[in-house]
């Protein structure tokens, strides 16, 4: 299930320093420009209940958790997030743009924590009653460049680079996959360039949905 055609689900994705927040900050900036209603929000996190969990799944006081423990915490805040931001916003013809979503716990639990791309994507799509984005931007880095960037890392930013290689290759597997849903662009770039190619690209997309 794709969002509705009232509004549109936009999902940023990438490694660790890949400059996401960066990215959907510009593009929310350009598309309230062209006066569109938007909604910029992030994963884990969006409401109270999201953002408390995002504080364990982050914390390094809870180095160690187990990973189904940790990938049921992000499919939680998720579901949370869906039900009470994300969908409410397509319904009522926003444009939702959200740092990681459903490809980033596939990513980081199904290919970092070896539990299964398919039982990872299961249970997040089951947690939101199958809500996918429209588009998903990833920003690819090499994790040696996306850590340097890093100041003070988080529970998962502070796993060993393996790890960090595992989640990009994770992440480059899904966009192979499904190529007409993803926009890949080289995170190492120009910030405004790979800011321009992100709007010509979303723009496009949002008039072809609303021309047909």
């Amino acid at each position: 299930m794709t969002a509705s055609a009232a509004g549109a689900f936009i999902a940023l994705e990438g490694g660790e320093g890949a400059g996401k927040s960066t990215q959907g900050g510009l593009l929310a900036t350009h598309l309230r420009g062209s006066g569109r209603q938007v909604v910029w929000t992030r994963e884990p996190g969006g409401t109270p209940a999201s953002e408390a969990i995002r504080a364990i799944v982050l914390s390094p006081e809870f180095e160690g958790l187990e990973p189904r423990a940790e990938a049921l915490l992000f499919a939680a805040a998720r579901g949370e997030h869906a039900a009470r931001v994300i969908r409410p916003a397509i319904e009522r013809g926003a444009v939702v743009i959200c740092d990681r979503y459903i490809d980033s716990s596939v990513a980081y639990q199904g290919y970092g924590r070896s539990l299964g791309s398919g039982a990872v994507r299961d249970l997040s799509l089951w947690a939101t009653g199958g809500l996918l984005p429209d588009l998903t931007i990833l920003l690819d880095v090499d994790p040696v460049i996306g850590l340097a960037r890093l100041s003070n890392p988080d529970r998962l930013e502070a796993e060993p680079l393996d790890y960090h290689r595992a989640v990009r290759a994770g992440f480059l597997q899904l966009a192979a996959d499904d190529p007409s849903r993803y926009l890949t662009l080289d995170a190492s770039c120009d910030v405004d360039d790979i800011a321009r190619a992100i709007a010509d690209r979303v723009d496009a997309a949002l008039s072809s949905r609303e021309a047909g």
